[in-house]
């Protein structure tokens, strides 16, 4: 009898225990962003690519949902980063251009790093239960002896580039994806999220001996562009493939998206010439594409915002869905993922965004938010067109620097921004226009005395001494 009560009791603690590791994976689901770098909206051969071959985002895309109209909140890299981290417009703290050296971010009016005691979600993630990693490209400040470190922002184990554990940038994508392959196989038990960043297809490009061979049909500068691209799609296989192997992939969100939209293409070849980087293959290469979309990497107009967005989760997310209706942007990315994780939202912080788990699920995604954008490029005299912009609804407006240039869109209408309608719409272009102006009210002049160096206070204190 004793036995048998032995035996039960065994059997109920089992049971229990299955139960409650079945309730933390519904509660608690594995978050994976795949964050890739200068990709256009129609690199992707599901996008019409002719000549570019992406398997295994085509793969992800039947087995989840493709987004059309998804816009990033920058045309460059670290204001566009600083989005998604913060669920924040980046202008907000007054970083407006990728982050180079003190004294351009002086020139800019920028800070020196994102803030560390600001929102960063990775943070809430680890209080929740998570472990958290972040692989690949960082780029979310400038190294200097008093800036912050990837675990100030809440991340467990770290390996980046234009971070503080410096990666080999050559092939910095796949070695990213060795990180995060090892990192899941050891937290396989427990719920974990990953930032994996990309270094494809930002210059220098790296083409790899196997990628050449299979697009030797092209000419040289498809073929370089074609065998980069190619590597960063062979790296969201490996995360998929590794997922399914470990009998992770029904419990976890896996996203891929860009951070903004193609590089210009060089005039000539070249190598990029810099010590550290003596093989890397310049901007000659860089011929990716907008799938028809007006605008490149730096601009405002589609071309330089609207980039893939792949979001796979199954028995959630309805394997092979185009959606092509919810208008979703960076900034939602923060408020999903809490959603998906059930995580609670700080009451003192006011995200920009709004969760698109609704979309996820098939249901309608009615927008609440405006979308607004800044970009700072070029001179402080003459920043380059269009310097701010914003959507509401089905309407675009982007502005330049006096305010006094502006062209309208119907974005529902006219995908590929072609027809400026500001003449025809006055009174709507003059609302937008309003609503750009009032929103830039509430920006920062000047970026946190906090979040700028050492070096560079004692420089212009001591500028301050002479005068």
């Amino acid at each position: 009898m004793k036995t048998k009560l032995i035996a039960l009791l065994f059997i109920l603690i089992s049971v229990g225990c299955s139960s409650s590791k079945a309730q933390q994976q519904v509660d608690k689901p594995n978050i994976i962003f795949i964050f890739a770098d200068d990709w256009g909206y129609g690199d992707i051969s599901a996008h019409g690519s002719t000549w570019v071959e992406t398997p295994h985002i085509d793969k992800m895309i039947s087995d989840g949902m493709d987004f059309a109209n998804f816009t990033v909140n920058s045309p460059v890299c670290s204001p566009s980063r600083v989005a998604v981290m913060t669920g924040q417009f980046p202008a907000r703290q007054s970083i407006h251009q990728h982050f180079q050296g003190w004294k351009a971010h002086e020139k800019r009016g920028m800070p020196d790093w994102m803030d560390p005691t600001d929102m960063s979600f990775p943070k809430y993630f680890q209080d929740a239960g998570y472990v958290t990693g972040h692989f690949g490209k960082w780029h979310l400040g400038w190294r200097s002896k008093d800036s912050p470190v990837e675990t100030d922002y809440g991340y467990d184990e770290y390996a980046t580039f234009n971070g503080s554990k410096t990666i080999d940038i050559p092939h910095a994508g796949s070695v990213g994806v060795d990180y995060a392959e090892k990192f899941i196989k050891e937290n396989k038990d427990k719920p974990f999220f990953i930032n994996l960043w990309l270094h494809e297809a930002h210059t220098a490009h790296y083409p790899l001996e196997k990628f050449m061979d299979q697009f030797g049909n092209l000419d040289e500068q498809k073929q370089v562009y074609a065998s980069v691209i190619a590597e960063g799609d062979e790296a969201v296989g490996r995360i998929n493939k590794l997922l399914k192997e470990l009998n992770l992939d029904e419990n976890t969100l896996v996203v891929f998206s860009t951070d903004n939209g193609p590089e210009w293409e060089g005039s000539e070849k070249e190598k990029i010439h810099r010590k550290d980087d003596p093989e890397g293959l310049g901007k000659y290469y860089s011929v990716g594409e907008t799938g028809g979309l007006k605008g490149q990497k730096r601009s405002l107009f589609a071309g330089g915002i609207r980039v893939p967005f792949v979001a796979k989760w199954p028995k959630v997310i309805a394997a092979g869905v185009e959606d092509k209706t919810s208008v979703v942007t960076a900034v939602d990315l923060l408020p999903t993922f809490f959603e998906v994780a059930n995580i609670q939202m700080p009451t003192d912080y006011k995200p920009d965004g709004e969760s698109m788990l609704s979309a996820f699920k098939g249901k309608d995604f009615n927008r609440s938010k405006p979308i607004f954008w800044e970009w700072r490029g070029g001179s402080k005299e003459e920043y380059t067109w269009p310097t701010l912009g914003v959507r509401d609804g089905d309407w675009k407006l982007v502005v330049d620097v006096t305010g006094e240039k502006y062209e309208l869109f119907n974005e529902k209408e006219d995908w590929k921004e072609e027809n400026n309608l500001a003449e025809e719409n006055p009174e709507k272009a003059k609302e937008l226009l309003t609503m750009i102006n009032n929103w830039k009210a509430t920006l920062p002049t000047e970026p946190r005395a906090s979040c700028t160096s050492i070096v560079r206070n004692a420089v212009k204190k001591a500028g301050k001494n002479k005068s």
